[in-house]
């Protein structure tokens, strides 16, 4: 029995099991142990594909199982996350004092409980995200729109930040209801989108093919060790702007 085959779908179970666990704690309200269970599958997540091609034991079930996993852990619990968030915006506002709550009539709280479910969007667009994925060629070495792990970790981020941070800033954004729901709808938008962004993907650890990786990933360290849990969010977004300078320069060289 070849037992190295079954490395990475090990590996990808572990990030199944994460998201799963992730799920649970979640819903019981534990946002920052859910949000560190993803970013423990994040890792499993890497190093899955990683195993996959440097043992050459990649396959088509490999595959179709990794999506499965990234669907639940990557898909479902920041979906969880945000309508907790979502939730807690809303119940922050209904005690903010007596004023507040005259003004909060009926009809408009009745209104508030169906706003939760706008964070269903996430797990909807990464399932769509996944499924073209899944069936795109042009996605072999690259991706076309935000992964799934990068909008599960920025969300994620979120209760990492207002429990770790003394910013009244910070929390004021994050617990705000338009915020919550415009970064929501503007997410699962990115998820879809015909954005190339770079993958995170290894065959060689040269310099030469790998400079915007490395440039990234040096970059990330900075803003993690200036900003700390603040600076996740940050990564993301600088993520997609190395990739869409870096398409921009490789069509302007194609050209010329």
């Amino acid at each position: 029995m070849n037992l190295k085959k079954h490395i990475p779908n090990a590996l990808t179970c572990c990030n199944l099991l994460c998201g799963c666990i992730a799920i649970e704690q979640a819903f019981e309200g534990n946002l920052v142990i859910a949000a560190y269970l993803v970013g423990l599958a994040a890792i499993f997540d890497f190093f899955d594909g990683f195993a996959a091609r440097l043992l050459r034991v990649a396959s088509p079930i490999g595959k179709d199982l990794d999506s499965l996993a990234d669907m639940v852990t990557f898909g479902v619990v920041p979906g969880v996350v945000m309508f907790q968030l979502i939730e807690m915006s809303i119940f922050s506002y209904v005690n903010e004092g007596t004023a507040a709550v005259q003004n909060f009539h009926e009809k408009e709280l009745a209104l508030s409980g169906l706003v939760v479910y706008v964070a269903f969007l996430i797990p909807i667009f990464s399932a769509i995200r996944l499924a073209k994925f899944n069936n795109d060629n042009r996605q072999t070495s690259s991706f076309i729109g935000l992964p799934t792990p990068a909008n599960a970790i920025l969300i994620c981020s979120f209760p990492l930040i207002t429990a770790n941070t003394n910013s009244l800033l910070a929390s004021d954004i994050i617990f705000n209801i338009y915020f919550l729901i415009s970064i929501t709808v503007l997410l699962s938008l990115l998820l879809i989108t015909e954005i190339p962004l770079f993958a995170l993907k290894f065959r060689t650890f040269s310099w030469l093919g790998n400079r915007t990786r490395y440039i990234f990933l040096a970059l990330s360290v900075v803003l993690l060790a200036l900003f700390q849990f603040v600076g996740i969010p940050l990564i993301i977004v600088l993520y997609v702007l190395m990739s869409i300078n870096s398409n921009y320069f490789a069509k302007r060289k194609e050209r010329s």
